[in-house]
């Protein structure tokens, strides 16, 4: 696999671009994950579509409401798990995307320090060992908080969302092997 200068394929760095701009001011950071998962891209999306439920995958989730129908502009109020510097996140929904698989949060409020906090999730798929499955790559601006430096920030920022992408390939894979995909290459 060819790799460019920040470490990407062109593939990744392809769907970087299209679908991951972000343009953080200089009091802000900003960085892209992504996480490869062998599931299909059908199974991965059934959870991370959930605006409603995100605790199906996100450990640090406890509980989740969302005021009326699931639909761009939905806000939902999130409670954090304790450990965390929160308790809760209000989050409002900016982009879900059927076809193309993308969702994308703004937080809007909570007792945490993640200001002018902006994350997309893409999906695309892609076969790994001849078997189905998923691309998940993830990407986030945020304002960086008064007394840490952009490194802390982002720092933070992306253990949290390693560990949600962590959960989200081992809850996705669980229920891959127990939808029993054949390998493309059997068919």
């Amino acid at each position: 696999m060819m790799m460019n200068g920040n470490g990407y394929s062109g593939v990744e760095e392809e769907y970087i671009r299209i679908h991951h701009k972000h343009e953080p001011a200089d009091n802000q950071c900003s960085s892209v994950l992504i996480k490869h998962i062998k599931a299909p891209v059908h199974l991965v999306w059934s959870l991370v579509r959930r605006f409603d439920q995100p605790q199906k995958y996100k450990p640090f989730v406890s509980r989740c409401v969302v005021q009326g129908n699931l639909e761009i502009g939905s806000v939902r109020e999130v409670d954090v798990k304790s450990g965390l510097p929160a308790t809760t996140s209000t989050e409002r929904l900016e982009v879900l995307d059927d076809n193309e698989h993308i969702l994308s949060i703004r937080i809007v409020g909570g007792d945490h320090r993640l200001r002018n906090y902006s994350s997309v999730v893409s999906l695309h798929p892609e076969i790994i060992e001849g078997r189905p499955a998923t691309m998940v790559i993830e990407s986030f601006v945020v304002d960086i908080p008064e007394g840490n430096t952009k490194d802390e920030t982002c720092f933070f920022v992306e253990a949290l969302i390693k560990c949600n992408l962590k959960s989200l390939a081992d809850v996705s894979e669980r229920l891959a092997v127990q939808d029993r995909t054949e390998p493309i290459d059997r068919m």
